[in-house]
C-alpha cells in the first residue's frame, strides 16, 4: 500500500477567520508541503486542476515543474487532469516536460471534470464530455508511447506523422483514470489496462464500491490478469500538524464547514 496527498488548491474564505488566502500563500504552502510530505515518507504529492473562482489550480503542470526542482524522491501526480476539456497534444507535451524535469517521477490521474462552470469556460457542454474524454485519452495514450502518430477524430484537427516533444523519460508515463460517479471511466481504465483512482469525497461508500467492482469485472472481461488490477482510493480532510491536539483544533472548524456544505448537496460525510 502506498500513500499520496492530492491538493485541489481551493481558496474559499477560511471558515475560522473569514480571510481568503492569496495565490502567493497557496503556492507557498504547496512548495512547503511537498517537501514536508517527502520527508515524512509519503509516496506521492498531487495537484488537482480547476478553472473556477474558488481554486488556484488552473496550471498544475507549471506547479509540478516547480516541485520537480524542490523535491527529489516523492512522485508527482495530477489529480485530475481535466482531459475532456484539454487538447491531448498539449497535455502530452506539458507532462512529458514535467516527467523529464522530475527524473521520471510523474503520474497522471485523468478525468472528465465535474463542474459545468469549467465546461462553459472552454466552450463545451456536458452532453458529450464522456465521449470527449474517451477520444482524448485514446490519442494521449498513443502520443505518450509512439512517434510519428497518424490520427483522425472529432475534437481536434488530424495529425500526420506527428511526434510530441519532449519524449517522456518514463516509457510510458503511468495514467490513472479518476472515477467518482460513472462507469464510463472504469470501463475506459479496464479496456486499456490502466489503474483506477476512485476518490470518496461526498458520495455514499456504496457508490465507490460499485465502481471498483465494475472496474475489476471489466478488467477480467478485457483479458487482463486480475492480480494486475491497481486501485487507488481517496478521501477528503487530511490536516497535518506536529502536535496532534493542535491539528484537531485547527481542523475542526474547517471540517464543520465541510459537513455543512456537504449536507447542502445531499451528502452525509
Amino acid at each position: 500500500m502506498k500513500f499520496i496527498v492530492v491538493r485541489l488548491l481551493l481558496n474559499p474564505p477560511d471558515p475560522a477567520t473569514g480571510l481568503r488566502p492569496s495565490a502567493s500563500q497557496v503556492f507557498s504552502d504547496v512548495v512547503s508541503e511537498a517537501s514536508y510530505f517527502e520527508d515524512l515518507g509519503f509516496d506521492g504529492y498531487g495537484i488537482g486542476e480547476h478553472h473556477i473562482d474558488a481554486a488556484e489550480a488552473s496550471s498544475p503542470a507549471v506547479i509540478l515543474a516547480h516541485l520537480a526542482a524542490t523535491t527529489t524522491r516523492i512522485r508527482l501526480f495530477t489529480g485530475v487532469t481535466v482531459l475532456s476539456l484539454l487538447d491531448p497534444v498539449r497535455v502530452a507535451e506539458d507532462y512529458a516536460t514535467v516527467d523529464v524535469l522530475s527524473g521520471g517521477r510523474l503520474e497522471l490521474i485523468i478525468g472528465k471534470g465535474n463542474t459545468e462552470e469549467q465546461s462553459r469556460v472552454f466552450g463545451y457542454t456536458n452532453d458529450d464530455q464522456w465521449e470527449r474524454n474517451r477520444e482524448h485519452y485514446e490519442l494521449l495514450h498513443r502520443l505518450l508511447r509512439e512517434e510519428k502518430v497518424n490520427w483522425t477524430g472529432t475534437s481536434r484537427p488530424p495529425l500526420t506523422d506527428f511526434t510530441s516533444r519532449p519524449r517522456p523519460l518514463q516509457r510510458p508515463i503511468r495514467v490513472w483514470h479518476g472515477s467518482a460517479t460513472s462507469k464510463a471511466s472504469t470501463e475506459l481504465a479496464a479496456k486499456w489496462g490502466d489503474p483506477l483512482f476512485s476518490a470518496n469525497v461526498s458520495g455514499p461508500l456504496e457508490q465507490y464500491r460499485d465502481l471498483v467492482d465494475h472496474y475489476r469485472q471489466r478488467w477480467a472481461d478485457h483479458g487482463h490478469d486480475p492480480v494486475d488490477a491497481l486501485v487507488g482510493a481517496g478521501s477528503a480532510g487530511l490536516h497535518v500538524h506536529l502536535n496532534s491536539q493542535q491539528a484537531v483544533d485547527e481542523f475542526r472548524p474547517r471540517f464543520e464547514a465541510f459537513k455543512a456544505s456537504a449536507r447542502l448537496i445531499g451528502a452525509t460525510p
